[in-house]
């Protein structure tokens, strides 16, 4: 995928996203929110004679309130289905209506379609609730990429998963082996042996672990990560304790000094060049240029109103964006320029002094990510959306705001 492509698809994604948490937040009185799954192969003749059929049946709702806001929906379903040929796009569609709940006993009735989702549909769906099913679509916009990992000594071992951007522990033993010095009243041969016994069963036990975690989803997994220090993790691979499956996927194996929890972030940080094309080691680089720039060079550059306005100058090179931003902006006219604001989205528009004295007035309210991808795609930058499922993707949203961005020259703004 080219650099270009990679970009519509995170926008896709992301604009996907936002409708999706504006669909969980509403709500219907009973059983009153349609929603419509439909597959790229699914026939729109067909889709339209099943809706029919449904609002035929919703005669029969006892409910007068929720028949009618049933049947309103429904008829709303078919209006947007006329714009379609005989099949719909290429991923298929999925359309939301019904009546949602606005406060003081009121409705507003909400129809949203969402055309081309990030994978194809897999079959048709028809459900009607006091939510829409969105369960579907955030399956498709989970992070992709499932690698297993492993580290271990003799003393412990941790085994979990790398989830696209997300490293998860799952479970972790300790072992039984001896020190190197042998006790009192034990031959040195008897010794060695009981411990290399010890060693063997840990081995086995960690082994265990691990297949009865990855062989399940060995369908589905990438590559196996092993860590721990030598000759550790070396005994381990090359005494072939995993299931052969699973040793077939070991992608390699890394020196670590940790061998709990802490130490699957540390194999994933150390299996760089394994892991190039996840989507972690994606965003860990984008960081790791920020923070080098913001440390040791002069061309980063953070937070709302500065990244702003080196976007406008077309000085910044790629601009960083919080996976997490969830921020409005609003522009203020103050006579002879705009002010800007960077609000929260669930908060109500704030009252504003220009800095001339003028009276502001409210010229338009945007969402955050859209506003500055926007100059972005105006000025040939690169956006790209970070993660917060690791240390400086969670500092980017709590330290610098969530924008960020690194530039092509100084600009001292």
């Amino acid at each position: 995928m080219s650099e270009q492509e990679g970009e519509q698809s995170d926008r896709k994604k992301y604009e996907f996203r936002k409708v999706i948490e504006d669909l969980r937040d509403y709500e219907g009185s009973g059983t009153q929110l349609v929603t419509i799954y439909i597959p790229p192969e699914k026939q729109i003749s067909d889709v339209v004679a099943h809706v029919t059929q449904e609002h035929s049946e919703a005669s029969n709702i006892k409910s007068k309130q929720t028949r009618t806001n049933v049947q309103d929906a429904l008829t709303s379903i078919k209006d947007r289905l006329r714009y379609y040929d005989t099949f719909p796009p290429e991923n298929g569609l999925v359309i939301f209506s019904g009546a949602i709940d606005s406060g003081g006993g009121r409705t507003d009735m909400v129809t949203k379609v969402l055309e081309d989702p990030p994978q194809p549909i897999e079959s048709f769906r028809y459900h009607c609730d006091s939510a829409f099913l969105t369960e579907p679509l955030e399956m498709m916009l989970a992070d992709k990429g499932l690698y297993g990992l492993v580290v271990l000594d003799r003393r412990e071992a941790n085994v979990g998963w790398l989830r696209g951007k997300r490293v998860e522990p799952v479970k972790s033993a300790s072992s039984l082996v001896p020190g190197k010095q042998r006790k009192g009243g034990q031959s040195a041969q008897r010794f060695a042996r009981l411990r290399l016994e010890a060693i063997d069963n840990f081995y086995q036990e960690v082994a265990e672990m691990a297949n009865d975690l990855f062989v399940p989803e060995r369908g589905d997994i990438d590559g196996i990560l092993v860590g721990g220090p030598s000759p550790t993790k070396d005994e381990f691979l090359d005494g072939d304790y995993l299931h052969h499956e699973i040793q077939q996927k070991v992608l390699g194996k890394f020196d670590v000094s940790y061998t709990d929890e802490s130490g699957l972030y540390d194999l994933v940080d150390n299996a760089e060049d394994a892991l190039a094309d996840a989507e972690v080691m994606k965003d860990k680089n984008e960081m790791e240029t920020f923070f080098k720039q913001l440390h040791e060079g002069d061309r980063a550059t953070y937070g709302f109103e500065p990244t702003r306005k080196n976007l406008v100058m077309g000085s910044v090179d790629r601009l960083l964006l919080s996976e997490d931003l969830r921020k409005d902006v609003v522009v203020y006219d103050c006579g002879d320029k705009e002010e800007f604001e960077f609000v929260d989205r669930r908060k109500s528009t704030p009252e504003h002094t220009c800095e001339n004295g003028a009276e502001a007035e409210v010229q338009e309210r945007e969402d955050a990510i859209e506003f500055l991808m926007n100059i972005a795609d105006q000025r040939g930058t690169e956006t790209k959306f970070i993660s917060t499922d690791f240390e400086k993707g969670e500092q980017l949203l709590s330290a610098f705001g969530g924008v960020a961005g690194i530039l092509r020259y100084s600009t001292g703004v």
